[in-house]
């Protein structure tokens, strides 16, 4: 260990734009889009909540190049929060981001990676029989053993250096892109039927699902505020689908000239799985009735769409498509955010043995207090509720950073800014006008998704003046 040694610049524009892409897709989108037609009840309607966040997306990314010109280096949106408020702001998102936002997510993307496994290994799926043991209410599965195995693998490969991680993601990143674009053309070439124009019918009109006892449908008309409350917990799913492309701006330290590519990376990385996202549901509804959407079996959408595509063969791809999509995802994630703990730490902020890089010049100690978080939240069994605060959480952080950047256009007009953040100041208006709005429905419609969020980040407080105070002492 060295605490004089400094990050190698290793990524280029292809490698960053992979982290962007890899970092986002992991297996939301081969699920989410269930829930949203419950929630919202008509293509036209599914087709506008993912539309709404691929635009909200692109519009952060773009904003968010203007910031990581200004600040090119490891930390990303910690140190944006930082510059733009003061360190307690900074500190309140870092601390959020290590309780819940990435180790959560990790978490969650790993359990999922086991589940899929499940198809090939019936061992890992998480039922009565596969558990291991209990302790009262806590039941543990194989299957979490396996995410938390798969984490620790991820985390040691990370630590063997950056050149070794870069390989994973770029390699697993593209493999997924290509199989996606693959299934969303066979989805609409191979199907014995479509179902394009009989789940047009109904346009924009809007209705929720209601279950009825023999397992049918029935649809109930919605409209007004009770619609937007739809939207917004639809966009739930679809806002932790799209999320964690601004983990590119953790990893600032290690990219080649990033005061261009960290900005081109995040624009073309959020245009690729915006574009992505919404096709794959424009397949879904070609080759799927929407009732079958809206209802598929343990709410596996791609499953089922696989089905119909391949015949029986369609479950094996799916879940290898989702193993090796959530594999590349974890690793992405893994190697992000031990870069946020080594910069807070060098602020004081953090452990001081997270500021320290290994003779491989990566955050080894960082990555360790991650994987060990991340394993915890596996084994807690509650890394879906987890997850449900993650969306508003974020989105509540994003909105502050865009805020940030018409604070710092006043406060710091002198720093170079090889972007400006398009179309300022009326799109970054609009993304804070629409953040504001999905976070103010959610805490009227969904507050279970709020509270929590809140409490957890507001303990960072008194841990902020906690880690002052011993910053003082030392």
């Amino acid at each position: 260990m060295s605490e004089n040694a400094t990050f190698k610049p290793s990524l280029g524009l292809l490698d960053a734009t992979m982290v962007v892409a890899g970092s986002m897709i992991g297996s939301g989108i081969f699920i989410v889009s269930s829930d949203i037609t419950r929630n919202v009840g008509s293509a036209g309607m599914l087709i506008a909540v993912w539309l709404i966040t691929g635009f909200m997306t692109i519009i952060a990314a773009m904003s968010y190049g203007e910031l990581s010109g200004m600040f090119p280096k490891a930390g990303g949106q910690y140190v944006y929060l930082k510059e733009a408020y003061n360190p307690l702001v900074g500190f309140l998102y870092g601390w959020s981001f290590f309780a819940v936002i990435q180790t959560g997510t990790i978490a969650a993307v790993g359990v999922a990676f086991a589940k899929f496994a499940g198809y090939f290994f019936p061992s890992l799926n998480m039922t009565s029989e596969n558990i291991l043991f209990e302790i009262g209410s806590l039941k543990i599965y194989v299957a979490q053993i396996i995410s938390i195995v798969i984490i620790l693998f991820l985390t040691y490969i990370n630590t063997r250096g950056i050149k070794e991680a870069k390989l994973i993601q770029t390699t697993f990143t593209i493999s997924k892109l290509v199989a996606l674009f693959g299934l969303i053309i066979f989805g609409f070439l191979m199907v014995d039927k479509s179902y394009w124009q009989e789940n047009w019918i109904s346009g924009f009109t809007s209705s929720k699902a209601l279950l009825n006892s023999d397992g049918s449908i029935t649809w109930e008309a919605i409209g007004g505020i009770t619609l937007l409350g739809a939207v917004a917990a639809s966009m739930v799913g679809s806002v932790f689908s799209s999320d964690a492309w601004n983990n590119v701006t953790f990893i600032a330290g290690e990219i080649r000239n990033p005061k261009r590519n960290i900005g081109l990376s995040l624009f073309l990385g959020t245009l690729i799985v915006s574009v992505i996202y919404i096709s794959a549901n424009l397949m879904y509804l070609n080759a799927l009735p929407l009732n079958q959407i809206a209802r598929p079996e343990e709410d596996r959408l791609a499953v089922a769409a696989a089905n119909v595509i391949f015949g029986a063969a369609g479950r094996s791809i799916i879940a290898i498509l989702i193993m090796v999509s959530t594999f590349g995802c974890i690793n992405g994630l893994v190697m992000a955010g031990a870069r946020v703990y080594h910069t807070m730490s060098i602020d004081g902020l953090f452990f001081k043995k997270a500021s320290v890089l290994n003779s491989n010049a990566v955050p080894e100690w960082a990555l360790w207090s991650q994987a060990v978080v991340a394993s915890l939240l596996c084994l807690s069994g509650r890394y879906g509720d987890l997850l449900d605060m993650v969306s508003f959480m974020v989105v509540i952080f994003y909105v502050l950073t865009i805020i940030g950047i018409f604070i710092l256009r006043k406060k710091r007009p002198e720093l170079e800014r090889p972007y400006k953040a398009f179309g300022y100041p009326i799109l970054p208006f609009i993304y804070i006008v629409m953040g504001l709005g999905f976070c103010i429905l959610l805490i009227k419609f969904k507050p279970e998704f709020t509270w929590p969020g809140f409490i957890i980040t507001l303990i960072g407080v008194p841990l902020y003046f906690i880690a002052l105070r011993s910053k003082k002492n030392s």
